[in-house]
């Protein structure tokens, strides 16, 4: 098939519907048999110093003499072009090209298309992530451009065992992403499991990598905690690729996707293999703790004071009774409008100007923590019992959504039965866990199904010198699960 620019341009314009953004530069080659030729680009998706350096001026420049149209295209390809991402493309995988930001040449009456990888278009540059800072460590985060993300990972593992394997998603978006792993560690079985979920998605657009996340989750499991991790690291998502997790980066986010995720690993961070061992086993245990007291504290206090308050050592329940006693409504009410009251707070200051945020602080300090108190609606104890609760679910960041959930929940169960009511929704709480499964490898992995060996990177973390002999990789229990 001879393509005609005129045709080209016709079909482009009608497929655009005139859109603005949509360019063509035509042009004569220096040749006696006047060849046209035409470029085709997306305004502000191209570098257009870089298109005139690596394309148009050497097709201005160079003298094609007496040469038809299709050896004409054969010498542009071969010769003629500078730049060093040139692709033969057909008719049919124009607009990707184009919307990728190449440019694509067409030659009239030439049997082929030339995308030239001439991509332009501004974007943020790299630097430390907001939601995953730390002490020690490198200070990049993942960036928005996909093959920038690529790069940064590339540059941590210089391995022709990392592979990167390009898929689209979205039916309108057409969304780029790249699945990301190490050949010899990642388990076929979940690859394939990955790729079938990723190819089974039907969304009409994909702007983020949050959008992927429940198509990912394995069915029939609860939802309440993800079996899909989020970082914005790179050398965090290095180390899950050692371990034989597969992750997907999804073009225009920062936020790269990690399958399998296992429940352990939200109390894992990039700082605990920088600290000495001792101090991150102990840093890992207070996050342990601190996921529980943000769980089962405020319902804990709700079960004993409502109906177990022989519980309280005698001073804690004289000074509880008294606080409680000038207030005008009951201790499950009470606690769950101040944890609402911080919800409404902590969004009101995420959403605002930061200019603002000093003012929310403020009014949220007078109005909740002294005005309310010294007017009787809510007690100073009940006050602290959700203000510590709140402090420590920031202690797990990523387990924030589920530990809010739960907290709320547990405290409705707490004013209902009292401590029973939470010993009966913790232990189905512990069997939701128990079997979640993430692409097949359960999600509780180390504790159950229980394994001594994996032990030395859960509750405490030992020396490298051990880690470096046995890492930890999920291939084997994705092959057991397949058995």
């Amino acid at each position: 098939m001879n393509y005609s620019i005129k045709e080209i341009k016709a079909r482009l314009q009608a497929q655009f519907s005139d859109s603005a953004d949509l360019t063509v530069r035509e042009l004569t080659l220096k040749s006696s048999g006047e060849v046209r030729a035409a470029v085709f680009t997306l305004e502000g998706m191209v570098d257009k110093e870089g298109l005139a350096q690596a394309a148009l001026n050497p097709l201005l420049a160079y003298d094609f003499g007496r040469q038809t149209a299709a050896q004409a295209y054969c010498t542009i390809r071969d010769s003629v072009l500078a730049a060093s991402d040139v692709t033969e493309i057909s008719e049919t995988e124009l607009t990707a090209f184009l919307t990728s930001g190449f440019a694509v040449l067409a030659v009239d009456g030439a049997p082929e298309l030339l995308a030239i990888g001439a991509q332009g278009y501004a974007f943020r540059g790299v630097s430390e992530p907001e939601s995953e800072v730390v002490q020690r460590g490198a200070r990049e985060g993942f960036t928005e451009p996909l093959r920038v993300n690529m790069s940064l990972i590339r540059r941590r593992l210089k391995s022709p065992d990392l592979v990167f394997e390009q898929m689209t998603v979205g039916k309108k978006s057409r969304t780029q992403l790249m699945l990301c792993y190490l050949q010899s560690a990642a388990s076929p079985l979940l690859l394939q499991k990955l790729r079938d979920r990723l190819r089974a998605c039907d969304l009409e657009t994909v702007l983020a990598a949050g959008y992927l996340a429940e198509y990912l989750e394995d069915p029939n499991t609860s939802r309440l905690f993800s079996g899909v991790g989020i970082s914005e690291r790179p050398d965090t998502v290095c180390g899950k690729l050692t371990e034989g997790r597969i992750a997907v980066i999804v073009d225009g986010t920062p936020a790269v996707l990690v399958v399998p995720h296992l429940f352990v690993e939200e109390f894992q961070g990039v700082d605990d293999y920088s600290n000495r061992t001792y101090y991150a086993t102990l840093i890992r245990l207070i996050k342990y703790l601190s996921f529980c007291v943000s769980v089962f504290l405020p319902a804990v206090y709700t079960a004993l004071a409502q109906f177990h308050p022989e519980y309280f050592p005698t001073w804690i329940l004289i000074k509880t009774s008294n606080s409680l006693s000038k207030t005008p409504l009951p201790v499950t009410l009470e606690v769950l409008l101040i944890t609402f009251v911080y919800e409404i707070m902590k969004e009101a200051g995420l959403r605002i100007p930061k200019s603002l945020g000093h003012a929310v602080s403020i009014v949220g300090a007078l109005v909740i923590g002294e005005s309310a108190v010294t007017a009787g609606i809510i007690s100073s104890s009940t006050l602290m019992v959700v203000a510590t609760a709140a402090i420590c679910s920031y202690v797990t960041s990523p387990l924030y959504p589920p530990v809010t959930m739960l907290r709320l929940v547990f405290i409705i169960i707490a004013g209902v039965l009292g401590l029973w009511g939470i010993v009966l929704a913790s232990a189905m709480v512990m069997i939701s866990l128990c079997a979640k499964t993430s692409l097949g490898v359960p999600y509780l992995s180390s504790l159950s199904p229980f394994s001594l060996r994996t032990m030395r990177d859960v509750f405490v973390r030992a020396g490298w010198k051990r880690l470096s002999r046995h890492t930890i990789k999920v291939q084997h229990f994705a092959e057991t699960e397949e058995r």
